[in-house]
């Protein structure tokens, strides 16, 4: 049976706590359609990304910003490199690069003994009575196993995950994550978002303190 709690989990929560940092918001979910379902999720959020966070990284992603420094082939073991020919800068590469300059607003936990780090979150009040959360951490979920392995279509391969948990009145409701397919401009939520793959159910919005 996975508990939610490990020592790293305990350690970094302590830390969060010494330091001011305890969640603003918290939601839990099932993992599902993956080879590690069904696991359970847990999201921290300390708060959410200001205006100028989110332009930064929207900016990276047109690639109107300032361009992220240039990136060369792996050296060989003769000390050269394949090709001195820069590779070509893309949305997924600069926004890559820009995730990793903005802060940590929160954290996603899973039966991994690591957690992920969130660097974008943002809230996008629906008219229905529903809304969006949109979140991207700074590194692909599974990079390191299998457990977020998609059980059908081919994997993502960015550097990155995009979420978007989709919640009502009550906090409750589903997840996607960039998982497979592409991520695109949401005009209406000014970020990126990942195409229609659900892998969150049971999505839950919980007190801090559960």
């Amino acid at each position: 049976m996975r508990t939610w709690v490990t020592l790293p989990t305990t350690l970094l929560c302590a830390a969060a706590i010494v330091f001011g940092a305890e969640p603003m918001l918290r939601f839990s979910a099932t993992s599902g359609n993956v080879a590690g379902a069904p696991d359970s999720i847990r999201i921290d959020l300390l708060r959410w990304s200001t205006d100028a966070e989110r332009e930064q990284l929207v900016s990276a992603w047109n690639m109107t910003g300032k361009p992220a420094p240039a990136q060369r082939p792996a050296r060989g073991r003769a000390g050269r490199a394949a090709s001195e020919t820069p590779l070509q800068a893309t949305p997924e590469g600069t926004l890559a690069a820009a995730l990793k300059q903005v802060p940590t607003v929160g954290y996603l936990w899973s039966s991994e003994v690591a957690g992920y780090a969130i660097r974008y979150a943002g809230k996008v009040p629906g008219a229905n009575g529903i809304d969006r959360i949109l979140l991207i951490t700074d590194r692909r979920l599974g990079r390191t196993n299998d457990l977020w392995k998609p059980v059908s279509g081919t994997p993502s391969s960015y550097d990155f995950s995009v979420i978007e948990l989709r919640v009502n009145a009550q906090g409750e409701g589903e997840g996607r994550i960039s998982l497979v397919g592409k991520v695109t401009l949401d005009p209406a939520a000014k970020m990126v978002v990942p195409e229609d793959f659900v892998v969150l159910s049971n999505v839950k919005r919980r007190t801090p303190n559960l």
